[in-house]
């Protein structure tokens, strides 16, 4: 009997399709199917098709189980090798894309499929470098497995996973078990762990998390009034400048404005976090009695502009690159055990520019005019080093440039970014009144100017374009979707084809 056959006449066949990248468990959580199967009645099969680097190795396992007992005598059921759309029982996607690739393969339909995932996200590398936010909308993703299957189960099992310092495949196999679609009662697969002999009661720990988010998974949502929209504690270091904001700022602002003034204490001190207020507060000035529109607006300035101001540089990379949590977080990605060391190994490559932009602003702006002050220096600066942060040498290099922070004010680089914010601050002003659609999307725009080095660079090049376009677009009709089409066009390629292009067709 073919597998193909067997699953459109015969539903003892079991089919399952597992979507996994590299270093979460997948082959091991095959390996435990096959085993489940094989010591409880069943002829299973599995076979492994490699993913790209693109997903960090992702593969498809897929496996076939048959009741042994219906096996006529000297036969063997023919099981197939690879997943055939329609006609799988259960898929395992260890992360949230996994699953939309299950969803594009068309692994998943509603007649059949009961679709298994984590609702984690680990971005691929057309997101990580995308010129924009290239983000994959997870919950689009969620929308769709949710209408795609038959059965849908998502929790974060990674999380949960972690907690048991085991990889994602043990909770998913707690899963599994929990959503009742595999002949195997909850011992039979807890036995299966057992066997395995490696890690055995952590595996066990983590299959039973799983097997109890599955099983939250699996009521059905309770009905609740939507709750009002809560604001971010500050701490009281930040009190008295949370209260101005609560007070002065309309309430479809105070959220981003609140994590703007922890994001811009952090970033320099209390002070600047004062200026950031009385800069929203300036534009709420031109608009007391804000329309829904003009609001809209005021939250995405209050976003944008603390984006803005918390600009990276030198210091604030070295800042970022030198903080206990990054040293934690770092060996808790990598599950460092006290009998290990960690050795983290920075590639840093600053521009004569950035060294410039870091210096004070007369120096900056002589160090760029002199020439052979520009050659001196760049022959330290035409090639990268390697910075060990986690050597004592290396760390106290990047924490003395972190140090610089309380001379930021001086430098060329604040002067600079302080002027451009202070220009797009005045067109947000100007046009607010009369134009609320336009000034939200010149705010929205700010999101091109971002990054550090080159990227930055090259968005503020983007930008600066774009503004120059500005006066003549706010006389035009539909200027609101004029600017929306100049900002696309700048973010859908680095080399600023796309915005030639927009720009020549206008």
């Amino acid at each position: 009997m073919s597998a193909g056959s067997a699953a459109g006449s015969d539903q003892r066949l079991i089919t399952l399709a597992i979507l996994a990248m590299g270093g979460e468990g997948g082959g091991v959580l095959a390996d435990w199917l096959v085993d489940l199967a094989e010591h409880n009645g069943h002829v299973a099969q599995t076979t492994s098709v490699p993913g790209v680097a693109q997903r960090t190795g992702a593969t498809i396992y897929y496996l076939e189980m048959f009741p042994a007992d219906q096996v006529p005598a000297g036969q063997a059921p023919v099981m197939a090798l690879s997943p055939f759309p329609g006609a799988v029982d259960l898929v395992i996607a260890s992360e949230l894309m996994e699953a939309g690739r299950a969803l594009q393969r068309q692994l998943v339909t509603p007649e059949r499929t009961t679709l298994i995932a984590s609702t984690h996200r680990v971005y691929s590398m057309t997101e990580r470098t995308a010129v924009a936010d290239g983000r994959v909308d997870a919950g689009k993703l969620l929308e769709g497995a949710r209408a795609a299957a038959a059965c849908w189960i998502g929790a974060d099992f990674a999380q949960l996973a972690e907690q048991c310092g085991t990889p994602v495949g043990a909770t998913l196999f707690g899963a599994i078990a929990a959503s009742g679609r595999l002949p195997f009662a909850r011992s039979q697969f807890e036995q299966t762990i057992e066997r395995s002999g490696v890690g055995v009661q952590a595996s066990l720990k983590a299959f039973a998390l799983g097997w109890q988010a599955a099983q939250e998974a699996l009521k059905p949502p309770a009905k609740a009034a939507d709750p009002a929209p809560r604001l971010p504690e500050v701490g009281p270091r930040l009190s008295a400048l949370a209260q101005r904001a609560r007070q002065q700022l309309p309430p479809a602002a105070q959220a981003h404005a609140l994590h703007g003034l922890m994001r811009l204490a952090d970033y320099q001190d209390l002070a600047y976090a004062g200026v950031y207020l009385d800069r929203l507060q300036s534009l709420c000035e031109v608009a007391p009695t804000a329309t829904p529109a003009q609001q809209e607006v005021l939250a995405e300035a209050a976003r944008h502009l603390a984006l803005w101001m918390s600009y990276e540089d030198t210091v604030r990379v070295a800042d970022l690159k030198t903080r206990r949590s990054r040293f934690e977080r770092v060996g808790q990605e990598v599950r460092l055990s006290p009998q290990q060391g960690l050795h983290i190994n920075e590639f840093l490559h600053p521009r004569l520019e950035e060294i410039a932009d870091t210096l004070p602003a007369a120096w900056g702006r002589w160090l760029l005019r002199t020439d052979w002050a520009r050659k001196f220096v760049g022959r330290y600066a035409s090639s990268g080093r390697v910075v060990r942060t986690s050597s004592l040498r290396g760390f106290l290099l990047l924490y003395s440039v972190a140090s610089l922070r309380r001379w930021r004010p001086k430098s060329l680089r604040f002067e600079t970014e302080q002027q451009r914010i202070g220009a797009w601050l005045a067109d947000l002003r100007r046009l607010l009144p009369s134009q609320p659609e336009l000034a939200l999307e010149l705010a929205r725009a700010q999101r091109l100017v971002k990054g550090y080095g080159d990227t930055h660079a090259r968005g503020w090049r983007h930008f600066e374009i774009i503004m120059q376009q500005l006066p003549a677009i706010a006389g035009q009709a539909g200027a609101a979707r004029r600017l929306q089409a100049l900002v696309a066009a700048a973010l859908a390629d680095d080399s600023g084809q796309a915005l030639r292009s927009a720009l020549q067709g206008h």
